[in-house]
């Protein structure tokens, strides 16, 4: 099997990249490793991964770091791979940008699956129709999949951009958890239902000098996007 895909391994442990290695080459990938995170932002600008596996715990830079790291520099898939399987570990990977999060011991097989998961997110975006919506104050440019606040840039993870998106796309509309995970990360997602909450309140983070609160909860069922009550500038190109 042929695959252009390339994945980034950053993890210090060589039993775990050769299991990851094994089983990505039998699926076509290309897997490149680093075993310390110090290694890790030159081999990402070098290598040009598709997706990144990283581990929590490394050696030089620590992974939460790199996560934001990586952000700073491309938007690509990240999937946290690490031993700790705490909630405030899960919880706050996601914060910093993690796109999915996988325990240690791992199946090799799910995680398979979850890279093919965060990739096909991407690809089936990319081959959607793009419509750029505007709200007074926020600008969704999906063509260059970036917002503008006021005006001014406001930088988004590739799921916070997808879920505000899609939010917006259907002003008023209430979803649940479990409608925006199958919408936004896919009816094979193997993650919880707090990974919503997770992004929403990073998304009102970066909305927040908006005079108008876009993302409204909806108590017992999920989320919702509110525009103004008077909207004078409404449009979509």
């Amino acid at each position: 099997m042929q695959n252009s895909a390339k994945i980034l391994v950053v993890d210090d442990d060589p039993n775990v990249f050769e299991l990851i290695k094994l089983y990505a080459d039998m699926e076509g990938f290309q897997v490149v490793g680093v075993n310390n995170g110090d290694l890790a932002l030159s081999a990402f600008d070098k290598e040009n991964p598709d997706v990144i596996i990283l581990d929590l715990m490394l050696p030089g830079t620590d992974g939460m770091t790199l996560c934001r790291k990586f952000r700073e520099m491309r938007m690509v898939p990240i999937i946290m791979l690490t031993a700790r399987g705490e909630e405030a570990d899960r919880i706050l990977g996601l914060e910093m940008g993690a796109d999915d999060y996988v325990s240690k011991p791992f199946s090799p097989r799910e995680l398979m699956a979850r890279i093919k998961a965060v990739m096909r997110r991407a690809n089936l975006y990319n081959k959607s129709e793009q419509v750029n919506i505007k709200y007074p104050g926020l600008e969704i440019m999906s063509d260059l999949r970036k917002i503008l606040v006021n005006g001014s840039e406001v930088e988004l993870t590739p799921k916070e951009f997808d879920l505000l998106y899609y939010l917006a796309q259907n002003p008023l509309k209430v979803f649940s958890r479990e409608d925006l995970l199958s919408a936004v990360w896919g009816c094979d997602y193997y993650g919880d239902q707090r990974t919503v909450d997770v992004h929403i309140r990073r998304l009102r983070k970066k909305l927040a000098p908006l005079k108008h609160e876009y993302l409204s909860t909806v108590w017992g069922i999920g989320y919702k996007f509110t525009p103004p009550l008077k909207v004078k500038e409404v449009s979509y190109e």
